[in-house]
């Protein structure tokens, strides 16, 4: 079973390494490795050339955006399932990604499963802050902002042959609104029952009052956009959800 994973990056130079290594320092042997850079001008793309001869397929030119740039790693995805890691983020271990194929083997019924992540310093990547269980998520949680984590989510790739890639008139909430559209489109996932990425703290959903706002609006447009039902009120109901999806380490 081929699994394709999707790197964009623009100017990482500060974290790209940690996260080019995480994905060829996997045990699993069949990976196929997609970067896409969107014309970094400082030393990403150099960081990158140096492990080359490790990666499937290497892109590097003007996109219009982080989901933008994801289309076009899916358009080169061959595996039978797709995922992404960030190009600030990292596998929790070497054999995350076997353990993956191995659950999606023992449930072939399955279109793609979901899994925890924990949110890591900046600078230290070992330093665990939080983690987030995906044990939270249901269908029926969507019309609250209830979402799988994105950096967790891998699907076949005739889900987004059949249903779509990521709509870009979502500046923040692409994966929200695609996973949304999978699974009102028939898409069975699964929760595998494992960490399965640290993920630097920060970001483009979480950064600021006026992002968090606008993502607020855009989840309710991806969900009116499905057929699900929703409204701000019901939106702002996310955060008592996700306070039980953030365990604190030391409880």
């Amino acid at each position: 079973m081929k699994i394709s994973i999707i790197t964009v990056c623009f100017n990482s130079e500060e974290t790209i390494r940690d996260t080019i290594e995480s994905v060829i320092n996997q045990t699993y042997a069949d990976i196929e490795y997609i970067i896409v850079d969107g014309a970094s001008k400082d030393r990403t793309l150099s960081i990158i050339e140096e492990y080359k001869d490790r990666i499937s397929t290497l892109i590097s030119e003007p996109d219009s955006g982080i989901y933008d740039a994801m289309n076009k790693g899916v358009s080169f995805a061959t595996g039978e399932f797709v995922g992404t890691l960030n190009s600030d983020d990292l596998f929790n271990d070497t054999n995350i990604i076997k353990e993956l194929a191995d659950f999606l083997k023992k449930n072939p019924e399955l279109d793609g499963s979901y899994a925890d992540l924990v949110f890591v310093k900046r600078q230290n990547t070992n330093m665990v802050v939080r983690r987030y269980s995906s044990k939270i998520f249901s269908p029926g949680k969507i019309r609250f902002g209830i979402m799988c984590p994105h950096p967790t989510f891998y699907a076949k790739k005739k889900l987004f042959d059949e249903f779509g890639t990521y709509d870009t008139t979502y500046p923040i909430a692409a994966d929200f609104e695609l996973i949304t559209r999978f699974i009102r489109r028939g898409a069975r996932l699964g929760r595998f029952n494992a960490v399965m990425v640290k993920m630097r703290q920060g970001g483009i959903s979480t950064s600021g009052f006026t992002q968090r706002v606008s993502q607020n609006f855009e989840l309710i447009r991806a969900c009116k956009q499905n057929g699900i039902y929703t409204n701000i009120l019901m939106i702002s109901l996310k955060i008592p959800y996700k306070l039980l999806g953030y365990l604190k380490i030391n409880h």
